[in-house]
């Protein structure tokens, strides 16, 4: 099992849609089974979970004090893929959620705000050894700013190839639980994720250089819902 994090200081970063969007193209693609856990206390996630009519992906209940043996438990149990969202500050909840990933995901919106917000981030992702990657998420199309972060994160770390921009179907399709892959598969937006998956998915399968520097919910569990730590 691949474990992956979804982590950024800044809040607004787009990190839960980020997470939602990656896990249900895994699953597309034939990478499944996928779990998600929601270590943000906001819920987004968990949420935007409960509003899925799709069983997939699962959704797996866990605490910071037990991540490290529900990680092993669901590999045990043959899940494929874990995502893990994050809250949006450098706490100790993200330093565990690290020291369990196999990569961590950075994204980052096009703003002098959000750049400066990487540093924290990065630091605590090398001092755990954990290798990452930054997404310039939300960014206008064509607008100069975004070629000018890109460039900025690129002198830090490993920078995806592919540039998620700000559309209004991100935004609709969150709403009832669903992903501009299922709103229109061939829209630009799909096809960005698409690519993004494609990255992300040669990266922690090897295929890729290494350029830079590894919940509680309360509501009645659906079909699909996952409490690893209910199996031995």
């Amino acid at each position: 099992m691949k474990v992956i994090a979804v982590a950024s200081q800044k809040g607004g970063s787009g990190k839960t849609t980020l997470a939602g969007h990656i896990a249900v193209q895994a699953e597309m693609a034939g990478a499944g089974p996928v779990a998600l856990v929601d270590t943000d206390p906001q819920g987004s996630l968990s949420e935007w979970w409960n509003e899925r009519e799709a069983e997939t992906p699962l959704f797996a209940r866990t605490s910071i004090e037990k991540l490290k043996s529900d990680v092993d438990r669901m590999a045990q149990m043959g899940i494929k893929l874990l995502i893990i969202d994050t809250p949006p500050a450098i706490t100790e909840t993200i330093a565990t959620v690290l020291a369990v990933a196999d990569l961590l995901i950075i994204p980052t919106r096009p703003s002098p705000h959000d750049l400066r917000a990487v540093g924290a981030t990065v630091e605590l992702a090398e001092g755990l050894d954990t290798p990452l990657i930054f997404v310039v998420n939300g960014a206008t199309p064509r607008a100069k700013i975004t070629s000018e972060a890109a460039i900025a994160l690129s002198q830090h770390g490993t920078l995806a190839p592919s540039i998620i921009h700000q559309r209004v179907d991100f935004a609709s399709s969150m709403i009832d639980g669903r992903t501009v892959m299922e709103l229109n598969s061939g829209s630009k937006s799909s096809e960005e994720i698409t690519k993004l998956w494609k990255y992300v998915q040669d990266r922690i399968e090897g295929r890729q250089p290494t350029l830079s520097n590894r919940l509680n919910r309360t509501s009645a569990p659906k079909a699909g819902f996952l409490d690893s730590s209910a199996h031995a």
